[in-house]
């Protein structure tokens, strides 16, 4: 963890820019929900398209029996996602900085190439959970390269649904992989090693501005938010560019929209 990382006029930046892009999106009649507990969300093609755009989901919970909001829409999405990096300016010069390139180059990765970002929201109340998952499941390369770096723009704690980790759970084995082919899209099971028991899983506690460095073999997982407090975040996820990038990756990049690194390398 990286304490004070961000400015914080910076996470003010994020925020306001969040903000506006939710004000901006058109709610449908048949309103994109993000879920970690269904999988059958994930095969939705509003999602899996969605690795060159910027769109925004709701929260599970955010609709009542009738397909209503339950709150303001503000209050309501889940996270935007997934090409902020690339294609909204503020969120790309945040995301663009050499800071950014020296940790992947101290971390081993010589040509980071950033795959994917969202912005979390973990609502107030109705943040859903985000149950233990490794990264490397949904980025997965030949050798395993996938690093995840995660910028609270809130404090997160265990009240609002802070990340939790395994201590060393990096070391253990790639349990499951999301692959889209020509059958559709599935979450295979890969390793029969199980999830920690809970008694294994340490909170990450951190205030606003802390960045948080995840490997992607790292077991991690967040609780629903049923606080009153919200607990905003964003991710990027980036790749050694020297590694094998998956062709059944659910995001796939084209030659006309390539993955860049975090600076432009003449």
């Amino acid at each position: 963890m990286l304490p004070d990382f961000s400015s914080p006029q910076d996470v003010a930046a994020l925020r306001r820019r969040a903000a506006e892009i939710v004000a901006d999106f058109e709610v449908r009649e048949r309103a994109p929900v993000f879920s970690t507990s269904d999988p059958a969300v994930k095969s939705d093609e509003y999602f899996l398209t969605s690795g060159d755009k910027v769109r925004c989901f709701f929260e599970e919970e955010a609709f009542d029996a009738s397909g209503r909001l339950r709150a303001s829409k503000d209050l309501s999405v889940n996270k935007i996602g997934h090409a902020l990096h690339d294609l909204d300016p503020v969120f790309a010069r945040f995301s663009h900085d050499p800071r950014l390139q020296a940790i992947a180059l101290e971390l081993g990765v010589s040509d980071p190439r950033v795959y994917q970002s969202m912005y979390i929201f973990k609502q107030p109340h109705i943040g859903g959970e985000v149950g233990w998952h490794q990264d490397a499941t949904y980025f997965f390369t030949e050798p395993h390269s996938v690093t995840t770096l995660w910028f609270a723009l809130e404090a997160a704690n265990r009240s609002n649904g802070c990340l939790w980790v395994q201590r060393g759970g990096h070391r253990t084995p790639l349990r499951e992989r999301f692959v889209v082919d020509g059958a559709g899209s599935r979450l295979e099971r890969i390793d029969a090693m199980p999830w920690p028991e809970q008694g294994e899983a340490e909170p990450l506690e951190v205030e606003a501005g802390t960045l948080v460095v995840l490997h992607g073999l790292l077991p991690h997982y967040s609780a629903p938010n049923r606080s009153p407090v919200s607990r905003h975040a964003y991710t990027l996820h980036f790749v050694d560019g020297g590694a094998g990038y998956a062709k059944t990756n659910w995001l796939q990049r084209t030659a006309e929209f390539p993955a860049r690194g975090f600076v432009e390398v003449p």
